[in-house]
């Protein structure tokens, strides 16, 4: 397999910090750049990143030199991981497609765009597609992929076999949310200690709105967005990593338990024989004892990238209930990014 030169946008964030250190080892992806504001430019990355990973800094990034995150900057990497805020994402991520460099991105400012590709590859993966509609350069070397909100991840995830067996009317979603999800320094102590935070601005619009257009039918060119409603309340509970939905579903064909468990038991990937590093070779995990998941103690299997489900019930309002989890800051964010990266190398969009 070809070794890709990557750069690393935000790198001093906590995303940032996730995707260094997820691509240490990588088989196929070497860190080459870093980039980050402008009040770290110039610095050595171990001066300019409070790093708050549980592992050591790795040596490859110490002595790197922090860049601006400008194009003109990272001319020899092959594509750039995204881990940018918000608040300057559109400008500097459109920036680096439109210089002819590919941009796999975390930030949600391209996510709902028409000709941008919203991907969890077990579940879209022919949504790459998608950037031959892109126009960020003449001859299609620039682009731009996203992964979605870590609260989408693990309910679409939970969602797709449910969707393909079955059909969906609804769905009513509560997620309790880790802390790590607000980045950091994060929550306050005294906010968040013993307590539930029953609201997180800007989430639920994105946990109603972006299953839609994973779950969607790419046709000419364009994702025809799944219809059905989600109704979604966000809440930050005290846990470390690892977000926890209360799902419940309306399906269009009716099942009973059995079957409906059956359906999300021997549903199979789509990329299971691709061998993607980062793909876990169960992407669900399916729980008989009602105890679990737990955050502590199921958030970092398979390295952080499985969905886990349990508690599958014939529910008394509408027609099943079940719990799902998934580690936030890894398959919601930097895992799920990086195997992004390895599905556009092997259908070859990075090359």
């Amino acid at each position: 397999m070809t070794s890709f030169k990557v750069g690393i946008l935000g790198a001093t964030g906590a995303v940032g910090q996730k995707f260094i250190r997820i691509l240490e080892n990588h088989p196929w992806f070497k860190i080459t750049a870093l980039g980050a504001s402008s009040r770290s430019a110039g610095k050595l990355y171990e001066e300019a990143a409070n790093w708050i990973e549980s592992t050591r800094m790795p040596d490859g990034v110490k002595s790197l030199t922090v860049l601006e995150c400008t194009s003109n900057h990272f001319d020899e990497v092959d594509f750039v991981f995204s881990g940018l805020d918000s608040s300057v994402a559109t400008e500097i991520e459109t920036d680096f497609a439109k210089a002819g460099i590919p941009v796999i991105s975390n930030a949600k400012n391209f996510r709902t765009d028409p000709t941008v590709p919203l991907l969890i590859p077990e579940v879209n993966p022919d949504h790459i597609e998608m950037i031959r509609e892109q126009r960020f350069t003449a001859d299609g070397s620039g682009w731009i992929v996203t992964n979605p909100n870590c609260v989408a991840v693990p309910l679409t995830t939970s969602l797709k076999p449910l969707y393909d067996a079955f059909g969906i009317e609804s769905v009513v979603v509560t997620s309790m949310q880790a802390i790590s999800g607000a980045g950091y320094p994060g929550v306050p102590s005294l906010d968040i200690m013993g307590n539930v935070i029953p609201f997180i601005g800007g989430e639920e619009s994105k946990i109603r709105q972006e299953p839609l257009k994973l779950l969607g039918k790419l046709k000419d060119g364009a994702v025809r967005y799944a219809d059905f409603p989600v109704q979604a309340t966000a809440t930050r509970v005290p846990v470390i990593n690892g977000h926890l939905l209360s799902v419940t579903v309306s399906l269009k064909r009716k099942a009973d338990q059995d079957e409906i468990i059956n359906v999300m038991k021997s549903w199979g990937s789509p990329i299971h024989d691709l061998d993607l590093p980062s793909a876990p070779k169960f992407p669900l995990k399916i729980f008989d004892d009602p105890r679990y998941p737990q955050p502590r103690l199921h958030a970092d299997s398979e390295g952080g990238m499985q969905t886990a489900i349990g508690r599958i019930r014939q529910a008394h309002v509408m027609d099943v209930s079940y719990i799902a989890m998934a580690h936030n800051t890894v398959r919601g964010a930097a895992g799920g990014a990086v195997l992004n990266a390895e599905l556009l190398v092997k259908k070859g969009f990075l090359k």
